[in-house]
């Protein structure tokens, strides 16, 4: 994977970053508000660990699938039709930030999920290394094309790398809204234990 090719998938999670928002952002606030302020900054950095390993995993696959994909395509003369399908990927994430397609529930969320990951939101720990483990699998059109994009690259290092590159990249806005939250959590004191919980959008 090249630095260029790094880049335009930072970029792509970059601008993933309000979708993220809406999204994610109910999350953050409903496990960072009620935590001691001194545990924040590690719960949100551990959260956002979980979840880009989360996508490195699943990019790995991608590109080891791809890979697979690419050797039966030119074994059956598909070359050309390979070369369409790469760019598929940031065609599919365009359509999806213009709101053309839709961007979250494309899968539906189990009910066991959904009661694993409200025990691990709830839980009083300030190490969400396991919630963001367990929500970096969350449908979501956006991660959908990132690994699309990870297909294309054809190898488990580079889809990884593509995989992690996306995580950063939407990681910067959730970030800013922990940072936000925290001083807002300050401010709100005893108040943000009960207004957290009602934000978030898993059904536990």
């Amino acid at each position: 994977m090249t630095p260029l090719e790094f880049s335009l998938v930072l970029s792509l999670g970059l601008a993933s970053g309000l979708h993220c928002l809406g999204m994610c952002g109910p999350i953050v606030l409903a496990y960072g508000l009620p935590l001691p302020k001194g545990q924040r900054l590690r719960a949100h950095l551990s959260y956002h660990a979980g979840r880009i390993l989360t996508y490195m995993l699943l990019g790995a696959l991608a590109g080891v699938a791809g890979g697979a994909l690419g050797l039966l395509g030119r074994m059956a003369g598909l070359a050309t039709g390979a070369r369409i399908f790469a760019g598929a990927p940031m065609i599919l994430a365009g359509l999806l930030l213009a709101g053309w397609l839709p961007s979250n529930g494309l899968a539906p969320i189990g009910p066991r999920f959904s009661r694993m990951a409200g025990r691990l939101l709830r839980s009083g720990s300030a190490n969400k290394f396991a919630l963001g483990l367990a929500l970096g699998f969350l449908p979501c059109g956006l991660v959908y094309a990132a690994l699309l994009k990870a297909l294309e690259t054809s190898g488990a290092l580079a889809g990884a790398l593509t995989m992690l590159a996306f995580g950063l990249g939407t990681a910067a806005a959730l970030l800013g809204m922990g940072a936000i939250s925290s001083l807002a959590g300050g401010w709100l004191g005893r108040w943000s234990n009960r207004i957290a919980p009602g934000g978030t959008p898993l059904r536990m």
